[in-house]
Formats: C-alpha cells, structure tokens, sequence
C-alpha cells in the first residue's frame, strides 16, 4: 500500500478548526455548513490521495460512476462534506448537547444492558459514521470504566479542539502502538471487574503486526489481526459498535461478534479467521446502507493502488 493511513498526517490548522467550531456554536448549523462548504472544496481539490481513495471506494459501490465523472466527483466532494459535518456532531457528543431522543436504534438498550451485566469486554469499532456520540453514551454510566486504543499522533491537534472547547477530557486513551505483555495484562483486569476496552478493526498496524486479507465489497482488503488475537489473550465477550447519522438522529449498533471466555486453544487460529470475516462482512452491510460515512480517505483495497487510472481524479 503506498500511503498507509498513520503517515497521512493531520489536516488543517488548530486555528481553523477553532473558528469552524466558533461558527457552529454560536451560529448555527446552516452557517456552519455554508463555511464548510469552501474549506471542504479546498481539501478535495488539494489532497489527492485522498479524493483519489474516495473515488475508487465509490466506484466499488456505483460501478456506472466510472463512466461518469462529473457524477463521481460531485458524489466524492458530498464523500467530504460529509466528513467535515462530523465535526459538529463531535462536539455536540462531548459538550452533552445531543438529547436522548436522537439516539435510536436497538444498540442503546443493548450497552445499558452489557454493562448491567457486569462482566465486561473487547468492543469493536471501525472509521464508519461518528463514535465520538457512542462515546458520550458513558457519561450516562458513570462508573464505566472505558479505555480506548487507539493511533493519537496524526489527531493530537483535533483531540486538543475537543477538550478545549467542551471543557471536558475524552476517555482513558492508551497509545495502540505501545501495547505490552504487561498492558495486556492491565486490560484483562480492567475487563474481568466490569470495563471495556474499545479498539478500531479496519485500519492495517503501524509495522510489524500480522493481517489477513478479507473479502470485503466485492474485492480483498487487508484487516489487523491484532484486535482479534488480543480477544484471545483476554479471553472475554468480543462486540462491534457503532454509530451513524441518520436524519437528526443517530443510530447506534452495539451487538455479540463471539466470545473467547472459553476458547479451546486448538481452535484460536480457525475463530480468529471467521470471526474476522464476520467482522468484515457486518462492517459491509452498514457501509452499503451508509456509504458516505465511510471515513477511511486512504488507499484501503490491496489493488486499490490500480483500481482509479483516472489522471483527472
């Protein structure tokens, strides 16, 4: 893959994000969106490895818009508009102004009861829709006990806008690529008393770490094998969560992928591979329904570096 998506580093100025914040919060959505729409139509037009990946994943989805570029352009830049409008929503999950009854789907009931339940567990996410509003979920459980793996170093400016402007600090976050026996370790007692620890499965490690290629719309993609190696090692309920916008409200998923509590060893390797696919295949169906909050802007498909021949794209 030539671009992988670590070293595609964070767009955009502290200062911009800032103002763009400012706008939304003190004006409203519309104006908000009307100020999106340049600085959007900027990024589309000067980072081209990203319009390029926008394309090709659209074109997986809408064959005829090969043949059409006017069309696939126009469906691309709505690809980032939609992106940047995450922005809003973001803020709006941390600052807790998103009330109860836009969150809908059966994944609301489904976490309150997990955690009634009191064992916790390895929960599974990927760069689909907007999880910073599955986040703010655990401030109506106060005494979850929620740690976030995750890459920090091409986000640091975004994380710092967060913070500063709701005035609250994001979850526990632990480094994804400073993992140790001894943090594994940590993360099993974490889980056996009752907490959750939430990883992304959709993007490939930093170096070194093992993937397996999957079927994923139609054609082959490389997925980390490590959250799913680590679900052996902690040996606990494996979920997937997640979260769209859909109209003003947002849909939350949160649903049983296995459980390794009693894993045969033997078997590990077989459990790893299927549940990967099943994985792949679950993460398919919500990007079909939703496709324009498929937020990986990078080159995701092992062929996808031939996949757009388009010089124009």
């Amino acid at each position: 893959m030539s671009h992988h998506w670590a070293r595609i580093g964070e767009r955009g100025t502290l200062l911009g994000m800032t103002l763009m914040v400012a706008i939304q919060r003190r004006l409203g959505r519309w104006p908000f969106r009307l100020a999106l729409w340049p600085v959007m139509l900027w990024y589309f037009l000067v980072h081209t490895t990203a319009r390029r990946a926008s394309q090709a994943f659209l074109q997986r989805l809408y064959p005829s818009l090969k043949q059409q570029p006017f069309a696939r352009w126009w469906q691309s830049y709505r690809h980032f508009l939609a992106f940047g409008e995450t922005l809003m929503d973001k803020v709006e999950a941390w600052s807790g102004n998103i009330a109860d009854e836009r969150l809908v789907g059966s994944g609301v009931e489904r976490f309150t009861q997990a955690i009634a339940g009191g064992q916790g567990g390895l929960i599974l996410v990927a760069h689909h829709g907007n999880l910073d509003v599955v986040n703010a979920l655990t401030e109506r459980h106060t005494n979850l006990d929620l740690t976030v793996m995750m890459h920090t170093r091409n986000a640091r400016k975004f994380n710092a806008l967060l913070e500063r402007v709701t005035g609250k600090p994001r979850p526990q976050i632990l480094e994804v690529s400073e993992v140790t026996p001894a943090t594994a370790q940590t993360l099993a007692e974490r889980i056996n008393a009752g907490g959750y620890v939430v990883i992304a499965a959709d993007r490939l490690p930093l170096s070194g770490e093992r993937t397996q290629p999957l079927d994923f719309l139609g054609d082959r993609a490389s997925f980390p094998e490590g959250p799913f190696r680590l679900a052996t090692l902690l040996r606990c309920p494996l979920y997937t969560l997640a979260c769209v916008r859909d109209d003003d409200h947002f849909r939350i998923d949160f649903e049983l992928l296995g459980d390794t509590q009693s894993l045969p060893r033997r078997q590990r390797e077989t459990w790893i591979t299927e549940t990967m696919q099943a994985h792949a295949d679950h993460l398919a169906e919500r990007v079909r329904r939703h496709p324009l909050q498929w937020f990986n802007f990078y080159p995701f498909w092992i062929n996808d570096t031939g996949y757009l021949h388009d010089d124009t794209a």
